[in-house]
């Protein structure tokens, strides 16, 4: 079970699937609470994208916060 809390420090990247081999840029580095808020903001097409990682994991974002958030 992951656990973790808003304060964690997190990679927020989005994994470009389009390159070849895939080009991971990062959009933010920093507390997990404000690399949601950066998520949030980015359009839908980029959110499939996007991913956090901890220290020892990582996470796409939409699983993270649950498709049905978006609605």
């Amino acid at each position: 079970m992951r656990t973790t809390n808003d304060g964690a420090t997190v990679r927020l990247y989005h994994l470009d699937g389009d390159s070849e081999g895939g080009a991971a840029s990062t959009l933010f580095y920093g507390p997990l609470s404000q690399a949601l808020i950066v998520a949030d903001q980015q359009p839908q097409e980029v959110q499939e994208g996007l991913y956090l990682a901890t220290d020892n994991d990582v996470i796409a974002y939409l699983d993270l916060v649950g498709e049905d958030f978006r609605d």
